[in-house]
């Protein structure tokens, strides 16, 4: 059995909730390592400081990981459907990362040591960091992976199914990997950047409308402008619209490999640029706000769906 569209509304739901309830399964080998292991595979064998031989990295990963995803959509086509429905769920729940999201960047203040923490979440240098600098760090990195682990996800899924998701989780592993701007990946890892950009374009104005939504915020394109400011197409309207709802100034210069970078600063600019831990705390609220208002939003169009094919 093939899902149609009330089907995926469904598993998508499902999936928010065992994400909420469980996160990460320990035990099973993430299908994310998996992708990672097939793309160091390929770069140990194949690296050339091209942008071809990373066009072909990307198109290896990707159409790898679209043969996997029919494959898997295919073979549980083929059980009962209540079972497909579940067991896709699950593979779903996997491919989000709120929970673990969330409580990565809580764990910044359970910690003396919050530098160390803070290796866990983000790529630029920490150990330097002061303790104001690791809870922005922390944030940004919330609300800029609230758009690459939890909505993107979702919006792919909805637009493609199981393959839809998978292969937008591929492209943003090999951004995680090789879309970096040294002397190794610079042309490498090329391809895989600008496609993660192109595929994140919308799912980040989604996200950032979502965090102004989800503070009553009306006028929930204010984050745009600044946002633009971000040497990303995508990561400063996030970052904007969550320094804009806690009341601070996130952004700014940050050392990636050694290297000092200039960074725009985002939020009001009357706004503090000393981060605290209630900032932080604030920031971490988001969490149940986006996920209701999500539930929310599966629910309405679910029934809406659901009333016109069999109710009319």
């Amino acid at each position: 059995m093939l899902f149609h569209g009330a089907d995926i509304l469904l598993i998508a739901l499902l999936a928010l909730l065992i994400d909420r309830k469980i996160g990460e399964f320990s035990k099973i080998r993430h299908p994310v390592i998996l992708i990672g292991d097939a793309i160091k595979s390929f770069e140990k064998r194949f690296y050339q400081a091209t942008v071809f031989r990373g066009a072909l990295l990307t198109v290896f990963i990707v159409g790898l990981t679209a043969l996997v995803g029919f494959a898997i959509q295919w073979l549980l086509s083929n059980l009962p459907g209540l079972v497909n429905l579940l067991i896709t769920a699950i593979l779903v729940s996997s491919l989000l990362a709120h929970k673990m999201l969330h409580d990565s960047v809580a764990d910044l203040l359970k910690t003396d040591c919050p530098q160390q923490a803070l290796k866990m979440l983000v790529s630029r240098d920490t150990d330097e960091l002061s303790v104001s600098d690791c809870y922005k760090a922390g944030i940004e990195s919330y609300a800029e992976n609230l758009s690459d682990g939890v909505i993107a996800p979702l919006f792919y899924l909805l637009l493609f199914g199981l393959p839809g998701i998978l292969i937008y989780k591929s492209i943003n592993t090999l951004d995680s990997m090789v879309g970096y701007r040294t002397h190794r990946y610079e042309k490498f890892g090329k391809f895989s950047a600008k496609l993660d950009d192109i595929a994140n374009w919308l799912p980040a104005r989604i996200t950032a409308m979502l965090i102004m939504l989800v503070n009553l915020r009306w006028k929930f394109w204010q984050f745009y402008q600044q946002g633009s400011l971000h040497d990303s197409p995508n990561a400063g309207h996030t970052i904007t619209a969550m320094a804009m709802n806690i009341d601070c100034q996130l952004g700014g210069d940050t050392v990636y490999f050694g290297k000092l970078k200039r960074k725009a600063f985002f939020g009001n600019p009357q706004s503090t640029k000393l981060i605290q831990k209630h900032h932080v705390t604030s920031c971490l609220t988001h969490k149940n706000r986006i996920d209701f208002l999500l539930y929310a939003i599966l629910i309405t169009i679910y029934l809406f769906i659901y009333f016109n094919e069999y109710m009319l």
